[in-house]
């Protein structure tokens, strides 16, 4: 999967929110400061090209609707991160987020029941 800018991330993330909609849907919901109408539609149109959005055609308005899911994306990009910096181990990952966030034990063993559970 290809990754994201930032700024098409932002776009992405209106667009996770609302669905699907038209481009003054999308902008507005983008947090301030919005960026300009004829940014976010260069930014839709890269989407598009990405395969991240489709579009459905209403005479000359388009509306845009994500072919990739936040979940399918966030997955996609933790899993890229892991490997290019903790080798791959997601457990050095961990180790890593614990050291330097100061997650708690309490955090921790929550964690491991959600783990334990979703095993099941």
């Amino acid at each position: 999967m290809k990754t994201l800018t930032k700024a098409e991330e932002q776009v992405m993330q209106a667009l996770w929110k609302i669905g699907e909609g038209f481009i003054r849907d999308v902008l507005e919901a983008m947090p301030v400061p919005k960026p300009h109408q004829n940014t976010v539609s260069t930014i839709l149109k890269i989407l598009v090209d990405k395969e991240f959005i489709a579009i459905k055609v209403f005479g000359r308005q388009h509306q845009y609707y994500p072919l990739v899911s936040k979940e399918g994306y966030s997955k996609n990009s933790i899993k890229s991160l892991v490997k290019g910096y903790f080798g791959g181990s997601f457990s050095e990952a961990v180790s890593f987020m614990v050291k330097e966030n100061n997650v708690s034990v309490e955090d921790l063993e929550s964690l491991l029941a959600q783990l334990k559970k979703a095993k099941r």
